[in-house]
């Protein structure tokens, strides 16, 4: 395995207004992202990587899964600011998701970090980041 890609941590006051499921199996992804670690599974039968992270590769059905580094850079797909935002997220409005293609084929959905200078453009350049709240982790893209 290749050394762990290790990503920039921007601190986020507060809590996670929803935080992810976590099991014994995504433990390691969400561990290792507190940490700035950027990994995924790859399945040792075909060879395909996976986000988010699978005990059974959805390729080829093999349980031969292993933890794998991500690069850190893509292009962003897609993306949208959301001003209506659920009651959950409403103190964050408005803010902006999108979707990811990372230069390893993988599509993700996620925050986007942005300044007052930042005008999202689809296939524009993306890296991804650690926002970190009290509570743990969440991965985000920014603009490279």
């Amino acid at each position: 395995m290749s050394p762990a890609t290790r990503l920039e941590t921007f601190p986020v006051a507060g809590t996670r207004p929803y935080p992810p499921r976590h099991s014994n199996f995504t433990a390691v992804f969400w561990q290792g992202l507190k940490q700035g670690i950027w990994q995924t599974t790859r399945c040792g039968a075909c060879g395909h990587a996976t986000f988010p992270p699978k005990p059974v590769c959805p390729h080829c059905w093999s349980a031969d899964m292993s933890w794998a580094p991500l690069g850190s850079r893509g292009h962003l797909y897609s993306w949208t600011r959301i001003h209506a935002a659920p009651a959950i997220f409403a103190a964050e409005s408005p803010y902006a998701v999108g979707i990811v293609d990372l230069d390893e084929g993988l599509r993700l959905a996620c925050r986007l970090l942005e300044n007052e200078n930042t005008t999202w453009t689809p296939g524009m350049p993306v890296e991804m980041v650690v926002l970190s709240y009290e509570d743990g982790p969440l991965f985000a893209a920014r603009p490279i």
